[in-house]
C-alpha cells in the first residue's frame, strides 16, 4: 500500500524549532484526521510534506512508498502523486483559471481531449459557476469558493495522497457537507491527511485514524473514539 511514513521529524523556521519529533503514517485509501490547538504545528507539517523551502528539516525522515521524499523538489513530489490544498489560496492575477487547470493536469497526468468537459462537470458538482474559468486564478472568488476550487483540483488530479490544510474553514454548512461527501468518495483511491479545527466536517467523514498535535509533536492517536473524547473533554484532558 502506498503511504507517507514520517519518523522523528524535527523542523525549524528562522532557527526556531517548530516540529519536535513527529511520527505519522498516511496511507492511500484511508482518511487520517490531524487535530490540535492553534500553533501546534499542523500547517507546518503540511508545508514540509510538500517541500516548502521556508522550513529546514533538522532530523528525521519522510518516505513515500519507500522513497526519500526529502530529496525531491516540489514539482517532483506532485508528480509522485502528492497534493496540498491550501488553507489560504492566493489570487494570481493574469493566470487564467481554465489554463491553470489544463496545464496542471497535462503536466501531472498527460493530455486528455475530454478534460475541459470534465472540468465543467466537476465544477457543477461543486456549485462553482462556469464563468470562473474565464477569470484569473482565485480572483473574485469568495473564501468558500476558493476552498471548493482547491477540492476541484483534488477531483481532477486524483492524487495518491491529498493534504487538506483546513479547507473546511470559512465554508458554510452546505459546503462542509459537500466536502465530506466528496472526500469519502475520493478516499476509495486517494489517501487524505485532513487538518482541521472544525469538528463539523467530522459529522460527514468518519476517519480511519485520528491524531492530535501539540507543541510540534503527536501526543495522541486513535480511531474515531478519540474525536468523541475531544468533543466531550476538549484538548486539555489529553494535554
Amino acid at each position: 500500500m502506498e503511504q507517507i511514513e514520517i519518523k522523528g521529524l524535527e523542523v525549524s523556521v528562522n532557527q526556531k524549532k517548530v516540529l519536535n519529533g513527529v511520527d505519522l503514517l498516511v496511507q492511500r485509501g484511508k482518511i487520517h484526521v490531524l487535530m490540535g490547538p492553534n500553533g501546534s504545528g499542523k500547517s507546518t507539517l503540511a508545508n514540509v510534506l510538500m517541500g516548502n523551502p521556508k522550513y529546514t528539516v533538522n532530523a528525521g525522515s519522510i518516505k513515500f512508498d519507500g522513497e526519500d521524499l526529502l530529496k525531491l523538489k516540489v514539482n517532483e513530489r506532485a508528480k509522485k502523486g502528492i497534493f496540498l490544498a491550501f488553507q489560504e489560496p492566493v489570487e494570481i492575477s493574469g493566470v487564467n483559471t481554465m489554463n491553470f487547470l489544463v496545464t496542471a493536469h497535462t503536466n501531472l497526468k498527460g493530455k486528455d481531449p475530454e478534460l475541459r468537459k470534465e472540468i465543467i462537470k466537476k465544477m457543477n458538482e461543486l456549485n462553482l459557476p462556469d464563468s470562473f474559468l474565464k477569470r484569473s486564478l482565485n480572483e473574485g472568488f469568495s473564501g468558500g469558493e476558493k476552498k471548493r476550487f482547491e477540492l476541484l483540483q483534488v477531483m481532477l488530479l486524483k492524487p495518491k495522497i491529498a493534504i487538506l490544510d483546513e479547507i473546511d474553514s470559512g465554508m458554510d454548512i452546505d459546503s462542509v457537507r459537500m466536502l465530506g461527501e466528496i472526500t469519502k468518495k475520493l478516499s476509495e483511491d486517494t489517501g487524505f491527511l485532513m487538518i482541521t479545527h472544525n469538528d463539523h466536517i467530522l459529522d460527514h467523514v468518519k476517519p480511519d485514524m485520528v491524531s492530535v498535535m501539540k507543541d510540534g509533536k503527536i501526543i495522541k492517536s486513535g480511531d474515531y473514539q478519540l474525536i468523541e473524547q475531544i468533543r466531550r473533554e476538549g484538548y486539555r484532558q489529553l494535554i
